[in-house]
């Protein structure tokens, strides 16, 4: 049946501005945006009407980052750590936090020369693709356990290189094993990439299931590539304690085949200065392959290429004075002097709040539970107004002042919306929920609904 188009009357927003920002910021399919497209269209709008969004769209940090980290930064700058190019390895008091870091919090042993400080787990992310893909000729793909950060995806076409996606809401527990190994079976996977917690459904991976990974791994030898930009954040579990269970789940308990990516972003809200850290295992570092040797020089091994080779080419290394105040955050963190979760419980406040709105106005949750587990409240979610594409739910939800990115574009394969909460105080709750009343007014929940591009008025 051809589906009406609908006229909308308690908008906040002209549908011709939204229209001319659309054009203007060279949009015209809202299920293909990415993520910076739609804050260029909702900037526009704001700058164009005054109109102050509730903005879900993008995973910036709203809280304010630890005073240990600005104060180191500072004196270091004082003491003229500007002047001076930083070591490609980085720092060495800040590899030797990071690997009791990974140890306290992770209950994971890695060697100081392993944890490699990078500008943001973005580029550690990138360098791994790098990596891995030119190990052997044949094994050329990357598998992303999807949904995901959908920026991974568009480093893996830079580069040139073809990646695989497998939804998690259609395999988990052995389901998820058996899956894999389909991909692996292929021969052209050299590394699974995922996030734990997961961006954007907020699914945690089970330990069951990192065994699984892990054994996986080893058997294929692939590389797991462990994306830990939401460090400790599963707020079901109290992963705050220093050398005490329990731990952040890692799948390097079940295999030397990994590489796992902590953001100083998230967790730290660390994230204008850029530090990430790539946290290489003993069992890879030294490992010698003749394809790296002849592409990138140098002796082979995959952490002399990952330094000296692609974090050299890429920036020579992280900022000098990043380095000290991470270098401060992770002591503080080690020694039990800073609590890594007390911020970030905040989030999972904000999205308790936020969920329960979305769903008392009729919207549903896409990725609603953890292997029957209730999933946990935290820095995203994902919701789907049924029958009702991700793309065009966006591009209504703007009308109303309310701005999110479509799953399609996070490798998910099912209809939907993620929403991140850092930007929406909770001072701003109760205007969501007059703004998804007003949506309601003019598209009740089961009715009709328009398509990409309403003819509205």
């Amino acid at each position: 049946m051809k589906l009406k188009h609908r006229v909308m009357h308690n908008n906040l927003i002209d549908p011709r501005v939204i229209n001319n920002a659309l054009d203007a910021c060279g949009v015209k399919d809202m299920e293909n945006a990415t993520i910076r497209d739609i804050v260029r269209v909702v900037n526009t709008v704001e700058k164009t009407t005054g109109t102050r969004f509730i903005r879900m769209e993008m995973g910036v940090p709203g809280l304010p980052p630890p005073g240990e980290g600005i104060k180191a930064e500072i004196k270091a700058l004082e003491q003229g750590v500007a002047q001076f190019y930083p070591m490609l390895e980085g720092d060495p008091g800040l590899k030797e936090e990071g690997a009791r870091f990974v140890k306290n919090f992770m209950d994971v042993n890695i060697q100081p020369e392993g944890i490699i400080p990078t500008v943001g787990s973005m580029q550690a992310c990138f360098a791994a693709f790098l990596l891995v893909t030119a190990i052997r000729e044949e094994r050329d793909t990357v598998l992303f356990l999807d949904p995901g950060f959908p920026v991974q995806k568009n480093q893996m076409k830079v580069i040139g290189k073809p990646y695989e996606s497998l939804d998690l809401h259609d395999y988990r527990g052995e389901r998820l094993g058996k899956k894999i190994e389909e991909y692996l079976d292929k021969g052209r996977v050299a590394a699974i990439l995922y996030s734990n917690p997961n961006n954007p459904a907020w699914v945690c991976l089970a330990e069951e299931e990192l065994q699984m990974i892990g054994a996986l791994a080893t058997k294929h030898d692939a590389i797991v590539l462990e994306d830990l930009a939401y460090f400790g954040m599963d707020t079901r579990e109290d992963l705050s304690r220093p050398g005490l269970p329990p731990f952040q789940p890692s799948v390097g308990k079940y295999t030397g085949n990994y590489i796992a990516i902590i953001s100083g972003s998230k967790v730290f809200s660390y994230a204008g200065q850029r530090l990430g850290l790539a946290c290489i295992s003993d069992a890879l570092y030294h490992r010698r392959h003749d394809n790296l040797q002849a592409r990138f020089g140098g002796d082979g091994s995959i952490g002399y290429t990952f330094v000296n080779r692609l974090i050299y080419t890429l920036s020579s290394g992280a900022p000098h004075s990043a380095q000290h105040a991470m270098r401060a955050i992770l002591k503080a963190a080690n020694e039990g002097q800073l609590d890594i979760l007390e911020g970030t419980r905040e989030y999972a406040r904000r999205a308790r709040a936020m969920k329960e709105i979305f769903l008392a106005r009729g919207f549903r949750l896409v990725y609603d539970s953890d292997l029957g587990r209730p999933l946990a409240d935290g820095f995203y979610f994902t919701f789907v107004d049924p029958g009702t594409s991700g793309g065009e739910l966006t591009r209504q939800l703007l009308h109303y002042g309310v701005s999110a990115i479509p799953l399609r574009d996070t490798g998910s394969t099912r209809p939907g919306v993620r929403a991140c909460v850092s930007r929406v105080g909770m001072d701003r709750v109760g205007e969501l929920d007059e703004r998804l009343e007003r949506f309601r007014r003019d598209y009740p929940a089961g009715s009709e609904r328009t398509r990409e591009n309403p003819n509205i008025s």
